[in-house]
């Protein structure tokens, strides 16, 4: 499995990545995309909490041809959303919804009772935590996106200080991006450690 997922689309803005990092937060649920015989009903749902990447994995779900992918499907219509699943059904394809996984932990809560039936029965993928590698490939890539200078040192140096979550490296490179363009100035240490100080209330160890 290669460490990151290039997208063959045009995903025009200067802070949105082109690719997809692998690593321990999704590979499970990547796998499992490239698996799809396995899935009951042909169904898998994809839960994961904000900026994850849940929408590039759909994306690259439906580019590549394994099936059909509805993004926010969590937010969509239940009975539009229903008509979807049956679709698919009727056409054997596989069908990918992506979902926030709840702050709270509890379940998606779905109202329609047969489409909640439905999605009880199907396969349950989670995107979590990043690691520290997972988070500088993370750092590194949306710092590329920005067209941002951040050396591998740099990366080292805010992965190691940055919330574990896919949110909190965007967050923090976007930090680090807007105090270089306004101290007019390459980011080094000094712009890093008042990013991280600005993000979470504290540089930590030097």
């Amino acid at each position: 499995m290669p460490a990151q997922i290039a997208l063959p689309l045009d995903m025009p803005g200067r802070d949105t990545p082109s690719r997809i990092v692998v690593g321990n937060a999704n590979l499970g649920a990547i796998e499992a995309c490239q698996q799809t015989e396995g899935w009951p009903f042909r169904t898998a749902i994809l839960f994961g909490p904000a900026r994850s990447g849940k929408s590039l994995l759909a994306r690259w779900f439906a580019e590549s041809g394994a099936g059909e992918a509805v993004d926010d499907a969590d937010r969509m219509d239940e009975t539009a959303l229903f008509h979807r699943w049956n679709r698919a059904q009727e056409s054997a394809t596989p069908l990918l919804l992506t979902a926030t996984t709840p702050a709270d932990g509890r379940a998606w809560e779905v109202s329609l009772p047969d489409l909640g039936t439905r999605l009880r029965a199907a396969l349950r993928l989670d995107i979590t935590a990043p690691d520290d590698a997972m988070m500088e490939e993370l750092i590194a890539l949306h710092a590329e996106a920005r067209a941002l200078s951040l050396s591998p040192d740099g990366c080292h140096y805010l992965a190691s200080r940055s919330e574990r979550s896919h949110l909190g490296a965007e967050t923090l490179v976007a930090t680090v991006d807007r105090l270089s363009l306004e101290r007019k100035m390459a980011p080094g240490l000094s712009i890093w450690r008042e990013a991280v100080e600005e993000v979470s209330g504290s540089a930590g160890p030097a």
